[in-house]
Formats: structure tokens, sequence, C-alpha cells
């Protein structure tokens, strides 16, 4: 394949195209990674404060005024689906406290060339906008479940919503949503004694859960080494609860390893902290205000909400992105591991000065 997408011609979507879809070839960067997987972070705004994400007590804000509005967004999709992108991930922050998140959502499907418009969310609304969501065209849902247990949950998050996040997870089937999943952050003398029974809880709710090795990234300010629970950890942890536990062939460019129980039961783990997927990482991350990132720990990032509100058409934004990826060299994760005094990514002060720095603001 030739990756010099500029010269090509001229990009196209399905809307330029009389009688079907013909799709531009996807940029790659200088490690052969395609551009396919856009993350969108609606908002920087939570409504929980959990420890291995939001630990401080104050943060800096972005400006409401500099977030993009839904039609600015779906401008900014239109030009990465010239160049190939057919999944969207709606984040946060917490994406349900952006008013008329719905609307959103079915701006985006009306877009024949999105495969699937999924939202990662803590669960807290997802009683009140499920049903919303599933009819306005949202593929499907992961929601955020450290722990079962309300006292854990209250002294992780600060917050005393436990029973809601549950409500909530309970009400995406009844919405009609299928393969959810839960993502469980596993940080050792908190929550590594619960795995087995996250994976039976997930049985009863239809989801595949995933645990996640805790990872020092942006406002991890609190993260050291001996808080990892590690893969090989979670693993052997599982493999005696419930027997041999073997491998899912066909990982892809998915972050997760999946893995099979005895019974045919299939859970996940993403070990980005010790085993980064890094070579294969074709996902990038879009704030509220339109800093656009290419790695979860990188300290810079582009900003597309200047051209886009100066008149830049999607072509234009299209090929600005386009160079921006080919140029792209991130690998964050692997670059960590050669950190032998490994600590948190940043410190507070500059998490203060520049809250782009933070996970809640460019997504997880």
């Amino acid at each position: 394949m030739n990756n010099e997408v500029a010269e090509q011609g001229p990009l196209v979507t399905a809307h330029d195209v009389p009688g079907g879809p013909r799709f531009a070839r996807q940029p790659r960067d200088v490690y052969d990674r395609p551009l396919e997987d856009l993350r969108l972070s609606v908002t920087d705004r939570c409504n929980l404060r959990c420890a291995y994400c939001m630990p401080e007590e104050e943060y800096a804000w972005l400006s409401r005024g500099n977030f993009l509005s839904f039609d600015e967004i779906v401008r900014v999709v239109d030009a990465f689906l010239q160049l190939g992108v057919r999944k969207v991930r709606l984040t946060g922050g917490e994406p349900l406290l952006r008013g008329g998140l719905p609307e959103l959502v079915a701006q985006l499907a009306s877009r024949s060339e999105l495969r699937e418009i999924a939202m990662t969310t803590n669960g807290i609304l997802l009683t009140k906008y499920a049903k919303a969501l599933k009819a306005a065209g949202l593929s499907r849902v992961t929601v955020s479940l450290d722990t079962l247990r309300s006292d854990r949950f209250s002294r992780l998050t600060r917050r005393t919503s436990h029973t809601d996040v549950l409500t909530g997870i309970r009400s995406l089937a009844d919405a009609g949503f299928t393969g959810t999943k839960l993502d469980t952050v596993v940080v050792r003398g908190f929550n590594e004694d619960e795995l087995a029974d996250l994976i039976e809880f997930g049985r009863t709710v239809a989801a595949e859960v995933r645990f996640i090795e805790y990872m020092d990234v942006g406002g991890a300010t609190h993260w050291s080494r001996e808080k990892v629970f590690t893969r090989p950890e979670m693993l052997a942890s599982l493999s005696r609860h419930f027997g041999p536990v073997e491998p899912v062939a066909g990982r892809g460019t998915a972050p997760a390893e999946r893995f099979e129980l005895p019974d045919g039961h299939t859970f996940g783990i993403i070990s980005s902290t010790t085993r980064p997927f890094c070579s294969t990482c074709n996902r990038s991350r879009l704030t509220a205000d339109g800093m656009w990132y290419r790695c979860l720990y990188a300290l810079g990032g582009a900003d597309l909400r200047t051209p886009l509100r100066d008149g830049a058409s999607i072509q234009e934004l299209a090929d600005l992105i386009n160079g921006l990826w080919k140029a792209r060299r991130d690998q964050g994760a692997v670059d960590r591991l050669q950190h032998r005094e490994r600590g948190a990514l940043v410190g507070v002060d500059a998490l203060t000065s520049d809250p782009h720095l933070e996970m809640h603001t460019r997504g997880g």
C-alpha cells in the first residue's frame, strides 16, 4: 500500500460519491500504524473523583467557551472520516454530563462511514439516558466499574453513587445494548481480591470484564510501581479460582488481550503498564476544546479548534491531520518502561498549568 495519501488525489467520503462510498487510503505513521480509532472527549468535567485519575482536591478546568459545539465536532469527525477512521468513542471526563449528548450521537450516526459509535462512562447517569442513546444510534457502551463494594467505591471516588452505577449497568440490556464491557482498574491493596467476583457480576449483566493495569498517565499523581497488580498476577489469581485460563486468538489492534475460562466465558486484560501495545496502537484523542493527541502519554497536542473556527474546510482539516499522523512516532508506554525510577508522568504543578495533560481531559 502506498502510504502517501496526499499523492493519491483528492480525499473523498461517501457523501461525495454518487451511488455509494469510496474511501481514501489511510495514512500511516512512521511505524506503519494506521489512523483508525478516534476518541472524542466531550467534556473534562466528572461527577466522581477516582483516586487513580482525579486524586487532588482542586483542578484547573477547560474554558466552556472553548468547547467545540456539536456541529464543530461533526465537522472534525468528517475530516477524520476522509482519512479512514471508522470508529468513534465518546469519552470525558464523564460524557453524560455534556447536555444533549443523544443529539450528538444522532448527528454522528447519520455518517454512513462510521461502523461504530461507542461510549465510555462511569454509569451514574445511564439509567436516565440509555434508551435515548440507543434510539439515537449509539452502538455500544463501556462502563467503568472498579469494585462491587459500596464502601470501597466511596473510598475510591469520594462519592456515594455506587448503586446508581450498578443500576445504570443493568439498564443497558433493557435499552437494547449488547456487547457491553466493564472496565476495572486493578490497584494492589484496593481491589485485586475482587477479580473473580467482577467476572461473575459480568455474567449477570451480559458484559465482558476487562482488567486494566494501573497506569502512570495524566492525573495519576499518586501512582507507584508497587500499586500495579500485573497481568501475570491477574491470570494467576483467576486460574486459582476458575481453573486453567486460555488466551483467545485474534487480538488485532484491540488494547485488551482476551482470555477464556474453562466454561468458555471470556474476559480481557489491558496491560499497558508492563506489556505496552504501542506497536499496534491506531487510536488518537480529541479534547472537548479541540486539542488532538496522538498518544495518551503525549505531553503536547495539535490545536484543531483554531483552524476550524478560522474557516478551514473539511478537506483542509483532513490534510492537516494527515500530515501530523504521518509524522507520528509516539510510543509513550514503551518509553515509560525505560524509566528505572518510574513515578507519576507529570506532577501537580504541571497539571495545574496545563489541564490538557489530565486523563479526564483527553479521555482514557
